[in-house]
């Protein structure tokens, strides 16, 4: 049976923690202690080989905090630009060490989308399109892309080992009912979870509060807290919200950059 890791490369919304404008409680206490920061939001699946989703603004950090030289296959859950503006970074990893096409699934939304923005880049990419449903399996790894609520084109990934269901949305208001059936008593759930108390943004992403309230009434053994803006509504510290989530009993864990568990 093979052995896989996940990571969170980065746990942040857009602006980070530290945003550099932010002088708010949450962006002060990450510049005192750094090891809380957070990037803008992808992960890592690691086995025998390395697939990456969604290629943020830090990823050239991020990949080598994690001394990862280089990697196989690429999964995009959309085109906002703190989900795919480190795209660029690949163009020498392409060139100058693996010298192959990189692998990448998406909707055909998002890599429209992608081509334009990066038409200079895609040359390095083998795209391929999909679409809601679909499964990518890759090295013994299953990855269904299900519809969230984000902008149009947006998935969230059912990522399903021999022993592990998880699903992964960065980005998501309140999921659709067909997805909530999908994931139903998944093993670990990470998602979107922006904002502290009033979400400002019902229609694409979550409260920290929602994310738990949905997490539970879907019976998932394990929820992370991901793409967190400690910024909004009313700043609040890693520290403090670690306190708050201490009534969860375990279940409910913020997520940190670099945090990694076998799937």
């Amino acid at each position: 049976m093979s052995q896989h890791t996940f990571t969170f490369m980065g746990t942040g919304s857009g602006c980070g923690i530290p945003a550099f404008f932010c002088d708010c409680v949450a962006c002060e206490e990450a510049r005192r202690n750094p090891s809380v920061a957070r990037g803008d939001c992808g992960v890592m699946i690691r086995g025998e080989k390395t697939l990456l989703i969604d290629t943020p603004p830090d990823i050239r950090h991020q990949l080598n905090r994690e001394g990862i030289k280089s990697f196989d296959q690429l999964l995009y859950t959309h085109c906002h630009s703190d989900h795919v503006g480190g795209l660029l970074e690949l163009e020498y990893m392409v060139q100058l060490r693996t010298k192959c096409k990189l692998p990448t699934y998406a909707s055909a939304i998002t890599l429209q989308q992608l081509a334009q923005e990066f038409e200079y880049m895609m040359y390095c990419l083998d795209a391929h399109a999909i679409e809601e449903y679909d499964t990518v399996s890759f090295d013994g790894v299953r990855y269904t892309a299900l519809p969230v609520r984000h902008s149009p084109g947006s998935f969230g990934y059912l990522i399903e080992t021999d022993t592990t269901r998880m699903f992964y949305a960065s980005d998501t208001g309140l999921l659709p009912e067909e997805t909530k059936e999908r994931i139903q008593g998944c093993d670990i759930l990470a998602m979107d979870a922006t904002f502290w108390k009033r979400c400002w943004r019902p229609d694409a992403h979550h409260s920290i509060q929602e994310t738990i309230e949905e997490g539970l009434a879907l019976d998932a053994k394990k929820i992370y807290l991901t793409h967190l803006a400690l910024h909004y509504d009313e700043p609040i510290t890693t520290v403090e919200l670690d306190a708050y989530l201490e009534q969860y009993g375990g279940r409910v864990e913020q997520a940190r950059d670099g945090m990694s568990f076998q799937i």
